[in-house]
C-alpha cells in the first residue's frame, strides 16, 4: 500500500528551478509548512510576486481547486496526484483516478489542465493519467477521510 506521508516528488530540471522545496509533502497537516513554499526565500502560497515562476505550492493551490464531482473533494486532498514536473512554463502532472473506470475523468483532467494554466506564468499544462501505482483511499489526507467518514 502506498504511505500517505512520502514526499510529493516535484521536480524542476535545470538552472529555472521554480521550487527548493521539493522533499516536501503534498498531504502535510493544517498549519503545517509543507506545499507553502515557506521552506525556502521563496514567496509563500498565494503570495506569488509577479514574473517569479509558480512554486510548488502555487501548483497545488491551483490543482486544490478541482474537485472530483462524485466525492466533492479535492485531487490533492484525494492522493490523485503523484507527480508534478515544471519545465519552464509547462506544468506536466501525473495523476491518477479513484477507479480506473471513473466516470469523471475527462472532466477530472480537464479542470486540472485548465486550473494550471490560469497561474501567472503557466503557459501550458499536460496532464498524464497513470494506474500504477493504483490509487487506495490510504494516499488521501486526514481531512478528505473525515469529508468521507473514513476513520
Amino acid at each position: 500500500m502506498s504511505d500517505p506521508t512520502l514526499p510529493l516528488p516535484v521536480t524542476t530540471p535545470g538552472p529555472e528551478a521554480a521550487s527548493c522545496c521539493s522533499g516536501s509533502t503534498a498531504q502535510a497537516a493544517p498549519g503545517a509548512e509543507a506545499a507553502t513554499g515557506s521552506c525556502c526565500s521563496q514567496p509563500a502560497t498565494g503570495e506569488m510576486t509577479q514574473g517569479a515562476p509558480p512554486t510548488e505550492g502555487d501548483l497545488l493551490d491551483a490543482l486544490r481547486k478541482v474537485i472530483d464531482p462524485e466525492l466533492m473533494i479535492n485531487v490533492v486532498d484525494l492522493g490523485l496526484v503523484y507527480a508534478i514536473l515544471l519545465e519552464g512554463s509547462t506544468a506536466k502532472v501525473e495523476m491518477t483516478l479513484t477507479s480506473p473506470a471513473c466516470p469523471a475523468g475527462p472532466q477530472i483532467v480537464q479542470q486540472s489542465k485548465q486550473s494550471l494554466e490560469r497561474l501567472p506564468g503557466i503557459t501550458a499544462a499536460e496532464i498524464k493519467l497513470v494506474l500504477s501505482p493504483p490509487w487506495t483511499p490510504d494516499r488521501m489526507t486526514d481531512e478528505a477521510r473525515d469529508q468521507l467518514g473514513i476513520f
